[in-house]
């Protein structure tokens, strides 16, 4: 067998947020934000298109959107191109998620919660080790819980989950695993194969499901994405270099008039030329 790539967008919408995606949304959140407890027990896959209601407001498209038995709004977004203030798109989403459901003249009691689930392809938090991050509005000096608590921000850094199959525990593992272990894989893994909704997501993964014209269609869109992150690797470690070689310069700037040219070169990985330029004032 062989699987469409669940992190693509088009994936993504496909298994988790389709008609027949219920169970298995059930079961992905519960394993990444309840700890795999069953404390969602229904929900309601609604239209994750977020238009503006206020003139000026950009508008917002998430992959999936649900309202849970208890009102609870999730909003979910598989990011895998790490874009500028992509970290500020997801308060803002989560925000504006929050505002828009009352109507006029409706009181604020009745707003629900906001659960913002975010899984990227990136490190977006380099601090921490752990793999998945949970923020909330907290008070800075005693670090009790603001009362009404309704923005809730859940990060899972794929890169950081480096677990193989034969070490998979929880629920949140095999999810994890699914997501970022699906394109490559040929079958069901065995461990995983035991629960109904990581099986149902494996068969609407299965390529074999689509047609000629999907699969074509997913084939442009993961080369687009591979493209694009080939350009924000390339950009920076173009950045990379270019600081290395400023810093080279000013070491060698200070050494000018204690070394000769050769010995400066070996000292700092400039060229023999490059010094000689700096030290007739070319560069």
């Amino acid at each position: 067998m062989i699987f469409i790539n669940p992190k693509t967008d088009y994936a993504f919408k496909k298994i988790f947020g389709s008609s027949e995606s219920k169970d298995i949304l059930i079961s992905f959140l519960n394993a990444l934000i309840y700890e795999g407890n069953p404390t969602i027990e229904d929900l309601e896959i609604i239209n994750p298109n977020l238009p503006p209601k206020v003139e000026g407001l950009k508008d917002s498209y998430l992959d999936v959107k649900a309202q849970l038995n208890n009102g609870t709004l999730v909003i979910i977004e598989m990011q895998v191109l790490n874009v500028q203030s992509f970290g500020k798109r997801v308060f803002y989403n989560a925000a504006k998620t929050y505002a828009f459901q009352l109507q006029a003249a409706q009181g604020y009691r009745l707003l629900k919660p906001v659960i913002a689930l975010t899984i990227t392809d990136f490190e977006m938090f380099p601090e921490s080790e752990d793999f998945s991050s949970r923020f909330v509005l907290k008070e800075v000096n005693k670090n009790f819980t603001y009362p009404e608590n309704d923005l809730d921000l859940v990060f899972v850094e794929l890169p950081k989950f480096t677990k193989q199959e034969d070490q998979l525990e929880t629920l949140a593992d095999k999810w994890i695993y699914f997501m970022k272990n699906a394109r490559i894989l040929t079958s069901v893994p065995e461990t995983m194969d035991s629960i109904p909704e990581i099986h149902q997501a494996f068969d609407i993964a299965n390529q074999a499901r689509l047609t000629r014209e999907e699969l074509e269609d997913l084939d442009r869109r993961e080369q687009f994405i591979y493209d694009q992150q080939g350009a924000i690797i390339k950009a920076v470690q173009e950045g990379i270099e270019q600081g290395m070689r400023e810093k080279a310069i000013a070491i060698a700037q200070q050494l000018l008039s204690r070394l000769d040219d050769r010995t400066i070169s070996q000292t700092t990985g400039l060229s023999v030329e490059d010094v000689r330029n700096l030290r007739s004032g070319d560069s």
